[in-house]
């Protein structure tokens, strides 16, 4: 589409709608949102919005990693902002009319900008069409509804249902444990509903306050953009509620973490034929996936559990039902990473079970599908199945964020299929973020070491 049919077409949608205000957002490297509000006459007369790339070398506390002219230049390379088309939705919670959309990010020489998530997940989808591939995802996300926390120092606790109690047991799949957040869910699928968030199943998990929405399958790019959209979606209708929700992967010590669970399967551009079958069997190249997913998943750990709080969900003996602490695969079998569910040969698809909630969608997915196509370009095989636990066969992953991105930049592999620039920022970004952590003194620390030492 050019400019000029783009502008066009934003006009036409903005004066159906009334909109009078538009929110331009850019994914950064936590999966938050950055960007520009406008007024909806200037962003349409004044060509694409400018934003400094540096959005994407901050850390999560809002600093940034030692001056490194190899990581960044700290003049600040401008960036055009061109809007996706596909993502143009209003916004349900504004007071006026208000839009918001996805914007693609490029140099204004033209060259896209290596740095940002969405563009990295790009760049694998582009991999895999010179192939003449189509990956599929479907992403499952859990998360807590808490009780408002006004003080870090104090640990989270359940919300106040319409009861008036909190939960006080685990209730997985349970309705009335559900139906205690009527209200809250009830605006959460109307505010979905207006944005075109097309949610499958709401489920009630394993924690106090748990709960799991999952979307239905299909193309990568959209539904990491789903989910980005989601989580602004759930923060502002557990705000209404007055409760939080969060998508941190382990929030309370007592319960279970939160995953970001992600089925792939594999279509070919020319047939749509899943090509992870074969005559009514997995075959060779769901096999070579696999070999890659256990081959390269330990070293992309770093994306999917991108923080320190990540790592208490993949803990082992940590009492996190379900969470995985391998790379072994098994069929149907929900205590390895990487489960095969049952089902019909067309619907022939791998789960990986390591992504936290907390991960940016956008990198766990490039990421994921980083490591399957590097497993099906090298032929890898993977181990055989487990028909057992997995929990007896160890733990094989990074066990702290500091150990993952040792084990990132050592991969050579993985950061030739999702950029080498990015890749080092990734990596100087995140140990700034370990870093800022090991400066916190803890209340564990003052409970226990401050007058026993």
């Amino acid at each position: 589409m050019s400019d000029d049919d783009r502008e066009s077409e934003l006009r036409r949608w903005f004066e159906e709608r009334g909109i009078v205000e538009v929110e331009c957002l850019v994914p950064d490297m936590t999966g938050a949102a950055k960007g520009k509000i406008m007024p909806a006459r200037k962003y349409l007369g004044r060509g694409q919005p400018r934003l400094p790339d540096s959005i994407f070398i901050q850390t999560a506390t809002g600093d940034y990693p030692e001056d490194d002219e190899r990581i960044w230049n700290p003049i600040e390379r401008d960036m055009a902002l061109a809007p996706d088309m596909d993502t143009l939705r209003v916004v349900p919670w504004a007071v006026e009319p208000t839009a918001q959309v996805i914007h693609h990010c490029h140099y204004l020489d033209g060259e896209p900008v290596d740095l940002a998530p969405r563009q990295v997940l790009r760049r694998v989808l582009a991999l895999y069409a010179e192939r003449g591939w189509r990956p599929v995802v479907a992403p499952e996300v859990e998360f807590y509804l808490v009780k408002k926390n006004r003080d870090p120092d104090y640990p989270l606790e359940p919300p106040v249902g319409r009861s008036g109690r909190q939960e006080v047991a685990h209730q997985s799949y349970s309705i009335d444990a559900v139906n205690e957040f009527d209200p809250l869910f009830e605006r959460m699928y109307e505010w979905c509903q207006a944005q075109q968030l097309e949610i499958d199943t709401l489920t009630h998990e394993e924690g106090s306050g748990q709960m799991e929405i999952n979307f239905r399958h299909g193309d990568p790019l959209a539904l990491a953009d789903t989910v980005f959209y989601f989580k602004r979606t759930l923060r502002e209708v557990a705000f209404r509620a007055d409760m939080y929700a969060t998508f941190m992967a382990k929030p309370m010590e007592n319960e279970p973490g939160s995953s970001l669970h992600l089925h792939q399967s594999l279509e070919s551009l020319e047939t749509g034929e899943n090509l992870f079958q074969e005559g009514g069997r997995p075959g060779r190249l769901f096999m070579h996936y696999l070999g890659g997913l256990q081959r390269y998943l330990p070293a992309a750990l770093a994306f999917l559990a991108p923080n320190i709080n990540s790592y208490r969900r993949l803990a082992p003996g940590s009492g996190n039902l379900a969470a995985p602490i391998n790379t072994e695969w098994g069929f149907d079998n929900r205590t390895v990473g990487l489960r095969v569910p049952h089902g019909d040969p067309e619907a022939t698809r791998v789960e990986n079970r390591l992504a936290g909630a907390d991960a940016n969608p956008y990198l766990a997915m490039a990421a994921t599908l980083a490591c399957g196509y590097l497993g099906m370009l090298q032929q890898l095989e993977p181990r055989p199945p487990l028909q057992g636990s997995a929990y007896k066969h160890g733990h094989n992953l990074p066990s702290e964020l500091g150990r993952a991105l040792d084990a990132l930049e050592a991969c050579d592999a993985l950061a030739d299929v999702l950029g080498e620039r990015f890749t080092r920022v990734y990596l100087a970004v995140k140990r700034a973020e370990h870093d800022a952590y090991f400066r916190v003194i803890s209340s564990w620390e003052r409970e226990y070491l401050l007058l026993r030492v």
